[in-house]
């Protein structure tokens, strides 16, 4: 008597659930990513083996590029808000809420405080053009307005940490005057912003 043959089907695979959990992990990664903020100027760190990470929040950077020129950003709309107010009064300058609020918005910035007012009149691609040509913020002993920003940016918010960012060309002259400025507002904790290198292995 011949054997019954059980007909045998192909095992399928539902792909459903797997498509739905690959959007909501696209969705997830989409609306958590937190994009860093676009900078006035780029400078080539140089490499260090250090692994220290800077904090996330309240961070003064200090940007010095190749041609030393020096910029000036600090993280938070409100504390920047309440930084321009306190420059305002101190050089006798006014801001509307509009240049207030564009220079909540920007990361960093590198002119003098009798150019910042035109320069945040400026439209988005105006700024960016100007910021190469900038002349950069006086560290200078006799005008030494990165001084102010940072006394005025520490009274605003307490918390802030300073960091360097210097470019690898930049002369060690412009460093100094802005290590001496720090030390001149009793800030003798402060970071160098590097690039990560990976540390030598014994051979």
């Amino acid at each position: 008597m011949p054997k019954v043959k059980v007909k045998r089907t192909k095992p399928t695979l539902d792909m459903t659930p797997m498509v739905d959990l690959a959007f909501l992990l696209v969705t997830f990664f989409m609306l958590t990513t937190k994009f860093s903020p676009e900078e006035a100027v780029v400078v080539d760190t140089p490499s260090s083996v250090s692994e220290i990470k800077l904090p996330e929040a309240n961070v003064i950077t200090i940007t010095v590029d190749k041609n030393d020129r020096v910029f000036f950003g600090v993280d938070g709309k409100q504390t920047k808000e309440a930084l321009l107010n306190k420059m305002a009064g101190k050089y006798g300058v006014s801001f509307s809420p509009v240049e207030t609020e564009t220079f909540s918005l920007i990361s960093n910035f590198g002119v003098p405080m009798n150019r910042l007012k035109s320069y945040l009149a400026m439209e988005t691609d105006a700024r960016k053009k100007y910021d190469k040509t900038s002349p950069g913020i006086p560290v200078d002993s006799t005008n030494n307005e990165l001084a102010d920003w940072i006394l005025q940016t520490r009274l605003t918010n307490p918390k802030v940490v300073v960091a360097i960012k210097g470019d690898s060309d930049v002369s060690y002259e412009t460093v100094q005057k802005v290590i001496n400025t720090l030390q001149d507002k009793k800030v003798n904790r402060f970071n160098l912003i590097t690039d990560m290198e990976n540390r030598p292995t014994n051979l």
